[in-house]
């Protein structure tokens, strides 16, 4: 028999279904994978149907550049698919899904509260932040590793939390703590501009938008430079020719 005859060749409509996401961390660098999170508290046979329709519509709609991962965080191992598809076990085998049971995690550890702090609601989230905090300090030796914990935490208080305000944010860190955040190096950032802007702007008269634009897009080094440097200007022109060095078009 030929293998053509087990076929047999239909036009299909597809219906999209409205789906919402426990959670998706985007990264900023274009060669860390997105990672999407869904958790799951009861049985439910069609979960990786589910959460893989959910990922090819984003990836369809948004055309990242990244690539992908997917975290399916079951309660308890007994919630978990009980059958599943080749296609299904080969993403799960090639680490493309990872799936993780609650209830075989050491209890109170940093990734357990990370877990809780996706699932809580925003007035516990200061509580679970300190929290983990402690913990990255007391638990983590290695400095970077505890700072990827910062930045998670962060991460996961911007994109679950987008009602919250810069200063909310910033004040459920430390001192210490809210220095290595990117909220504080944005608003750090954005402070150091707006005091050069004066500063120019007393010296050599209204800034024209492209010196503005040109001044935006410095890094904050760049700003604390040219900080030093336009004590040496003597007109505008010693400015522009400043900016033209630095600023990429």
């Amino acid at each position: 028999m030929d293998i053509a005859d087990n076929y047999q060749f239909i036009s299909a409509e597809i219906k999209e279904k409205v789906f919402r996401f426990d959670g998706i961390f985007l990264p900023e660098q274009e060669d860390l994978p997105i990672y999407f999170v869904e958790v799951q508290f009861q049985e439910k046979p069609d979960f990786y149907w589910e959460f893989i329709a959910e990922i090819n519509l984003y990836l369809n709609q948004y055309k990242p550049v990244q690539d992908w991962k997917a975290v399916a965080l079951f309660a308890q191992r007994r919630f978990e698919v009980k059958s599943l598809t080749a296609y299904q076990q080969e993403l799960i085998n090639n680490h493309r899904i990872i799936r993780i049971y609650l209830d075989e995690l050491p209890s109170g550890s940093i990734g357990v509260g990370l877990i809780q702090l996706i699932l809580a609601q925003e007035a516990q989230a200061p509580l679970l932040v300190q929290q983990l905090l402690a913990r990255a300090k007391t638990e983590i030796a290695n400095p970077l590793v505890a700072r990827g914990i910062i930045e998670l935490l962060e991460t996961v208080l911007v994109s679950k939390f987008a009602k919250l305000s810069r200063e909310e944010i910033q004040s459920m860190f430390l001192l210490t703590d809210i220095k290595q955040t990117r909220v504080y190096q944005e608003a750090k950032q954005e402070g150091e501009t707006q005091l050069l802007l004066r500063q120019l702007s007393k010296r050599f008269g209204q800034m024209g938008n492209l010196r503005i634009q040109a001044i935006n897009q410095l890094s904050l080094e760049q700003l604390e430079d040219l900080g030093e440097a336009l004590l040496d200007f003597n007109n505008v022109t010693e400015l522009d020719n400043w900016l033209k060095s630095r600023v990429v078009d």
